[in-house]
């Protein structure tokens, strides 16, 4: 009973195809943990977005007039 050894089996091109896959999807895992870390280290903590109290008036408070006669405070900290 002669066999003949194939230099490349179905499995292993499977195995291959598998690994690829999973190389792919820890690469794509890898960027989006980099662009967050990216994203949340290159924000300002002190801008004016970050801080509260800070936000901008509403639409409605801009109309009347109300947010720019209160004077600007700090909060306490």
């Amino acid at each position: 009973m002669a066999t003949t050894i194939k230099a490349e089996h179905e499995l292993h091109r499977r195995r291959l195809s598998r690994n690829v896959g999973l190389g792919v999807v820890l690469l794509l895992f890898v960027a989006l943990v980099y662009g967050m870390t990216i994203a949340k280290v290159g924000t300002d903590p002190y801008d004016a977005l970050g801080v509260p109290g800070n936000e901008a008036p509403a639409a409605d408070a801009a109309d009347t007039g109300a947010a720019a006669d209160a004077p600007a405070t700090e909060a306490a900290q």
